[in-house]
């Protein structure tokens, strides 16, 4: 290795950050909302009383990628 050089996990975990923080970025971005809490998704799942299931699916699943997201930018800090 070359004096100076950044190591290539060092170099990975970089991209892995630069990644994490597109993907969250367009997360806030799309269609459909992202909840900011699960008290967010709670509070429009109770207001909509069975209706736009598809939204709230959509909703739940954008929730679910960003604490995923959160939870490795987390480990990765």
């Amino acid at each position: 290795m070359f004096a100076g050089s950044i190591p290539a996990t060092l170099t990975k975990i970089i991209n892995m950050k630069d990644y994490i923080k597109s993907e969250l970025a367009m997360l806030d971005r799309g269609i459909v909302a992202t909840p900011h809490t699960r008290g967010d998704l709670m509070s429009f799942a109770k207001a909509n009383n069975g209706c736009s299931d598809v939204l709230l699916t959509q909703m739940a699943i954008n929730y679910g990628y960003k604490l995923a997201l959160e939870n490795l930018q987390n480990e990765l800090s």
